[in-house]
């Protein structure tokens, strides 16, 4: 009996709002590497913040795979590249404050992320500058812009 082959997905994520806050939206699509299948995921809520989308978009596009993906998430926002990557495990350490002493914004939804992220072999982060041209960022900010009402042009 064979074993499954290990399932190499891409998804590129973006979480846009209508003021800050506002009325925001997110979206996530998710390629297999292998067959060049794509699904996409989307969201919206009534009041919410960009950060809050941002984060929504990363967790919606994980939950969306069946557990034990290699994943390379694709996103414009540092704050959930960085915050995952490099500000997560001190943010535990100092019981979840963070610069200052002050409580971490989105805790829930960082600790929603964390869990996402665990039902993954790995999960790799890669950074694009937003509005630049990458082909995929470009396609969910319009999808993130939609949900959250925004007139795209």
């Amino acid at each position: 009996m064979s074993e499954e082959p290990t399932r190499e997905i891409t998804i590129a994520f973006d979480g846009a709002c209508r003021g800050n806050p506002g009325p925001g939206g997110y979206g996530a699509i998710l390629i297999n590497i292998r067959t060049g299948a794509e699904k996409i995921v989307k969201g919206r809520e009534a009041s919410t913040t960009n950060n809050r989308m941002e984060l929504s978009a990363a967790i919606a596009g994980l939950n969306a795979l069946r557990p034990g993906a290699v994943v390379a998430m694709i996103g414009d926002s540092q704050y959930v590249i960085k915050g995952i990557t490099e500000w997560l495990s001190g943010w535990k350490v100092k019981g979840w404050r963070g610069a200052g002493g002050k409580p971490v914004s989105n805790k829930e939804l960082w600790q929603s992320l964390e869990m996402a992220v665990a039902r993954h072999l790995t999960v790799t982060w890669t950074w694009v500058r937003g509005h630049a041209g990458h082909e995929l960022n470009e396609r969910v900010d319009e999808i993130a812009a939609a949900q959250a009402g925004l007139a795209h042009g």
